[in-house]
């Protein structure tokens, strides 16, 4: 049976020795989850046009994570100095990747910073710090509950679930039609679904591909992803 394909919008790096230049990149972690669960993961060039016809040929989307969205893009008037590695084009294309994968109804998976661009794209807002280091999820397992019966939780096959977390900011307002579907204790919104989605969509804060090789639970949101996405 032919893999279907997962359309992971790539990252820029601004040096990678093995490469000898720049690059655009995706995690290995996130490539392999993909693999695992039976998709073909094919990384996109980001551009400022032609996003929806670009999104055509895929069944389903990553939105992986990165660096912080600015927070103009969030109708912020200033920004914290812990936000870091900010690129227009980036954030353009991976809002108009989001807008247009949930008009169309392609299964979404949102990780980490993609779970804050769908945010934003429905017009929610950010914390743009947790408060420093004694509060931000770097660097950090912690459990996060999920609730019964949401799309989250019936992929990870668990109310309860173990959390690879590696960010400093969270959702400040969901944005429009939102539902917050996992929590951290701290109170942090872990995942996000869309009731009205036309398709397959979840969001979570954390990084599920850090695991995924070893713990179920969160291979199992690769799984889903690529099920959803299976024509």
């Amino acid at each position: 049976m032919t893999r279907p394909l997962i359309a992971i919008p790539a990252r820029f790096c601004a040096t990678t020795s093995a490469l000898r230049y720049a690059a655009e990149v995706n995690a290995r972690a996130l490539i392999e989850a993909v693999w695992r669960a039976g998709g073909e993961p094919a990384s996109i060039h980001p551009a400022e046009t032609g996003t929806a016809d670009r999104l055509k040929r895929f069944d389903g989307v990553l939105l992986p994570g990165g660096g912080d969205l600015a927070p103009s893009r969030y109708g912020a008037g200033d920004t914290h100095d812990t936000v870091y590695d900010v690129d227009t084009l980036q954030d353009t294309f991976d809002l108009d990747v989001a807008r247009h994968t949930l008009e169309s109804g392609l299964p979404l998976l949102a990780v980490c910073r993609g779970l804050q661009v769908v945010n934003v794209a429905l017009g929610g807002t950010l914390e743009q710090d947790m408060g420093g280091p004694e509060r931000e999820h770097r660097h950090l397992v912690h459990p996060v509950t999920l609730e019964p019966g949401s799309l989250v939780a019936r992929a990870a096959d668990a109310e309860k679930a173990d959390a690879s977390c590696y960010h400093h900011q969270r959702v400040d307002r969901p944005g429009a039609g939102l539902r917050v579907t996992a929590r951290a204790a701290d109170g942090t919104i872990e995942a996000l679904e869309l009731p009205v989605a036309a398709g397959w969509f979840t969001a979570v804060q954390w990084h599920p591909e850090d695991t995924a090789h070893e713990d179920p639970a969160q291979q199992g949101l690769f799984d889903a992803l690529v099920r959803a996405a299976t024509r």
